[in-house]
């Protein structure tokens, strides 16, 4: 039997996105005395990430930690609720989000896949009926931990986690959307992939 629907794969910042929201975000949901002294402590990783001699793993690792860590769970929660309503929804690609109803016009599974924070992406995607997989934070005793809970949601590890969520070979033909070398192996799931809004081929 030919499978009944396509499936469509979408990156969320930068592709979504005008920009990259993570550091928003820490901005919004860290307590103002943290930022203070975190912005320093932050510096001079920030400075190597800009160099190519940090990665973006360790960066983002570490502002989460410095940023987050020890925040209680349900006040995390609702700083990512408010900045999904009021900073996410300024910061939408028109074209890119017109496609997303696109897809869903057609009858497609439609996921997001991105290496952005559940506390502020899941509520995002509730909020316009779309599926989700990135990164989430670890909790212990009702505050977050400041570390990762599992790896970052980057990478392959987009392709191994869709892979491990869905059977590929349910859908017609898988649609992959990314703007950044992070997005490539999200990208080689697909039949029809776009990069930055052209086709891709590796």
């Amino acid at each position: 039997m030919k499978p009944a629907m396509d499936l469509a794969l979408f990156d969320f910042d930068g592709t979504i996105t005008t920009r990259d929201t993570f550091a928003d975000f820490i901005r919004h949901a860290a307590p103002r005395s943290r930022r203070l002294w975190g912005n320093a402590l932050l510096l001079p990783l920030l400075v190597g990430y800009r160099l190519g001699a940090v990665s973006g793993h360790l960066l983002r690792a570490s502002a989460v930690r410095v940023g987050l860590g020890g925040l209680p769970e349900a006040e995390a929660h609702a700083r990512g609720e408010r900045f999904a309503g009021e900073v996410l929804e300024t910061l939408l690609r028109p074209e890119v989000m017109a496609r997303i109803d696109w897809h869903r016009r057609r009858g497609d599974r439609v996921i997001v896949v991105s290496a952005a924070l559940d506390l502020y992406l899941a509520p995002w995607c509730r909020r316009h009926g779309l599926e989700l997989l990135c990164s989430r934070l670890a909790v212990q005793d009702g505050r977050l931990s400041g570390a990762y809970l599992g790896p970052q949601c980057v990478a392959e590890e987009k392709a191994r986690r869709v892979q491990a969520a869905l059977q590929l070979g349910d859908y017609a033909q898988i649609h992959a959307y990314g703007d950044s070398p992070d997005d490539h192996a999200l990208l080689r799931l697909a039949h029809h992939a776009s990069y930055r809004g052209q086709p891709w081929r590796e």
